[in-house]
């Protein structure tokens, strides 16, 4: 068998972009580790895979630092290097007014989507730092939500933007180590999760209205040009939508 191009980490892989991600580096000769909590459905993902043989199942808690540390320990050994880490993994909460978001709710949003991406950064500089030849690329999936709320998304949007300002230091703090970072914001790319724009979301005015979506295929397109991307060059924020999504014309 041939050696892989690049090896990958996706976190939450499992499902949605992640899932459709990972498939798009596994053809094209990119090793993956698929991580997330299910391993049924990671699973799935990398025997669905055309290159099986760089699939790599791995769950891990991206909440749980010892978890994190444990996933990059072991990709370092099956692999020797680390070439490219998407931070996918991600939660929210039904919208709901701000005053009703409880504690629990609050943390586990945070927790997820901005301080697993910063565990995961943590380790992923561990290795990139000190390999040979030097560096990697590290990209965050931030949202729309990274610019723009939606009604009753205070813990998301909050995470978001926050994600931002990661991806902003990560680029920073990498470039002496040809370490690049960039951030990818999603608008109704269509999954299962976001099949609810189909039915009618919440709008600033008050109503109920469906939105545009269009194929997550696109998605996968954007990551793996930024993850093709020699390291002297990179894609600092990229923002990939429908058309007709109402961003621009958001409150």
């Amino acid at each position: 068998m041939e050696q892989p191009k690049k090896i990958a980490i996706v976190t939450g892989a499992g499902s949605g972009i992640g899932r459709v991600v990972s498939l798009k580096l596994l053809s094209n000769g990119y090793a993956v580790v698929l991580v997330g909590r299910r391993k049924t459905e990671l699973q799935e993902v990398a025997n669905r895979a055309k290159t099986s043989d760089y699939a790599w199942v791995q769950t891990c808690d991206v909440t749980d630092p010892v978890d994190v540390k444990k996933l990059f320990e072991k990709t370092q050994s099956k692999f020797g290097r680390l070439d490219l880490l998407f931070n996918n993994a991600g939660t929210n909460i039904p919208a709901i007014p701000m005053e009703e978001v409880s504690v629990e709710q609050w943390r586990m949003v945070l927790d997820t989507n901005l301080t697993g991406a910063f565990y995961c950064t943590q380790e992923a500089f561990k290795i990139m730092k000190h390999q040979n030849p030097m560096g990697g690329r590290i990209i965050n999936n931030g949202s729309i939500s990274a610019h723009t709320p939606r009604p009753f998304s205070a813990p998301y949007t909050a995470s978001k933007h926050a994600l931002t300002g990661l991806t902003k230091s990560t680029a920073l703090d990498g470039r002496a180590f040809n370490i690049a970072c960039g951030q990818i914001n999603i608008g109704n790319a269509l999954t299962d999760l976001s099949k609810k724009m189909l039915v009618g979301v919440p709008q600033p005015d008050g109503s109920n209205k469906i939105e545009k979506t269009f194929d997550v295929a696109y998605v996968a397109d954007a990551i793996l040009m930024m993850a093709d991307l020699p390291l002297y060059a990179n894609v600092p924020f990229i923002t990939i939508m429908a058309s007709e999504m109402p961003f621009m014309g958001r409150g």
